[in-house]
């Protein structure tokens, strides 16, 4: 059984998939630490090597594919970038025998989970104030509704603010899903998935820049924070 993981920047991919990976007795990888261990550098120094973020794409593909190739990622949760079903991502994980779930949830709640930092990877100390949460607000629901074109290749999708549960038996309906550990259903019924905490999403969560939130790893062109792509 493989589970692949995506969604916006910090739905709780990371805090999810560790957990499923957990009651279901598997490995958990976050597809963020793949690549940087596979290029040996910060996902952002990689992604300024580029010009575009399709270009970008096409690179990182290598680290996908190589852990696929790995004989422990057959039955595994992995979680994908933001952009995890797009363009070459989008072609290795087709390929890949898997279920796919994207993870949905409110914009306000993952605004309370926004997370920063460096080039480097390093932890950012920074607090969204009350006049910033507007903007971060507006370009977190801009980022949904740009991502969910291609969320619709997903096989299941579910929003964490409730319980995952329910979406056991969409998952045993799925010929290629195995049934999980003694024990599972229980556990996972009995567990809420609310995230109470910061996501580690590496490159792809926001950064400030000139006092402006920006995109680490995902940029689009909007406006007042264009980045290098359009994510075409």
């Amino acid at each position: 059984m493989r589970i692949f993981l995506t969604g916006v920047s910090c739905v709780g991919k990371t805090t999810v998939g560790a957990k499923l990976a957990a009651l279901l007795g598997c490995p958990f990888f976050d597809l963020d630490h793949e690549l940087e261990s596979f290029f040996s550098m910060p996902i952002e120094r990689l992604q300024d090597k580029f010009l575009t973020m399709y270009s970008f794409r096409q690179e990182a593909s290598k680290a996908l594919k190589h852990l696929l190739k790995r004989e422990e990622s057959g039955d595994a949760v992995i979680a994908l970038s933001p952009s995890g079903l797009m363009d070459n991502y989008w072609r290795v994980v087709k390929r890949a025998k898997g279920t796919i779930v994207v993870l949905t949830d409110d914009a306000a709640n993952i605004l309370k989970r926004i997370t920063f930092y460096d080039k480097d990877s390093n932890p950012i100390e920074k607090h969204v104030t009350e006049k910033e949460k507007p903007l971060y607000l507006t370009e977190i629901k801009k980022d949904i509704t740009y991502f969910n074109r291609t969320y619709k290749r997903a096989d299941i999708s579910v929003h964490i603010s409730g319980f995952i549960g329910k979406y056991l038996s969409r998952l045993r309906k799925l010929d290629h899903v195995i049934a999980p550990k003694e024990g599972f259903e229980a556990q996972l019924q009995a567990s809420r998935l609310s995230i109470p905490f910061g996501m580690r999403a590496l490159g792809m969560t926001r950064q400030i820049c000139d006092g402006l939130p920006q995109r680490g790893i995902e940029p689009r062109l909007v406006p007042a924070l264009q980045g290098p792509d359009n994510g075409t």
